[in-house]
């Protein structure tokens, strides 16, 4: 993961990436992408928290431009090559990418994206893979693949669609406009809007505040939450019956 465009760091149940490309606002590598997969894959099973954020005054710019000229980017090929290429590679090339943001759902762990500045594209996709956004005042988001003839692929339509309803989101992703601060709190894409000098402590009195439940507890919610949307509301009552066997089994085992 070295030189990645990353920092990746584990302190106990606190997991934590930062996007470390200032310089061109975060914007975003397959070599990032490929890190954040391998990353994902290794995070210890006693983290219960991941907080995603960016160095310096915006959390990520979306794809790096230069990723859509003839020239390579840090040895890899531009991403219109891809274009060239069987669809069977095609298909598995964007999986592997998509391995990247995924990771951030699994029920194993809570996510956080502290946003401030600019989250365009690949950088609102990032923040939509994560359970949490706390924003500062500034922060800014626009889906903007489609106006450069692409379409969201990693990941991020379904927690749109989730978070904001359909027509909202087709409206995002097709008009490729700013949804600004105070508009995604409106609308549900922040949990909260907090003054830039308090982003970072009120990231940390979340994560706490995360970190007090019994982790077996979250983790079954979470994967209850997660699930809700494509089950029956029968198979949901099922989906909690079958959850809470689990946990009143373990008590009862930790507790006798």
């Amino acid at each position: 993961m070295e030189n990645s465009g990353l920092r990746l760091t584990v302190d106990g149940p606190v997991a934590r990436v930062v996007l470390d490309r200032p310089e061109v606002r975060n914007a975003q590598t397959p070599r990032m992408w490929r890190a954040l997969a391998e990353f994902g894959a290794a995070v210890p099973a006693d983290v219960r928290v991941v907080v995603v954020s960016g160095e310096g005054p915006s959390f990520s710019a979306g794809l790096d431009r230069a990723l859509m000229t003839a020239e390579p980017v840090e040895g890899d090929e531009p991403l219109l090559a891809l274009g060239t290429k069987p669809v069977d590679e095609v298909h598995r090339t964007i999986a592997e990418i998509q391995a990247g943001f995924s990771w951030l759902r699994r029920p194993e762990f809570i996510s956080i994206a502290a946003v401030q500045g600019h989250a365009v594209g690949a950088g609102f996709q990032l923040a939509l893979a994560c359970d949490l956004r706390v924003l500062a005042p500034d922060a800014k988001f626009s889906m903007r693949e489609p106006a450069l003839g692409l379409v969201p692929d990693l990941g991020g339509t379904q927690p749109l669609v989730q978070l904001v309803g359909y027509s909202r989101a087709l409206e995002i992703c097709a008009t490729s406009r700013w949804v600004e601060a105070a508009e995604a709190k409106e609308m549900g894409l922040a949990n909260i809007v907090v003054p830039a000098e308090e982003l970072e402590g009120t990231v940390k009195d979340l994560t706490d505040a995360l970190l007090t439940p019994l982790v077996d507890a979250i983790r079954e919610t979470k994967a209850l939450l997660l699930g809700a949307a494509d089950r029956t509301y029968q198979e949901q009552l099922k989906a909690e019956r079958e959850a809470q066997q689990r946990r009143l089994a373990a008590l009862a085992w930790y507790l006798g």
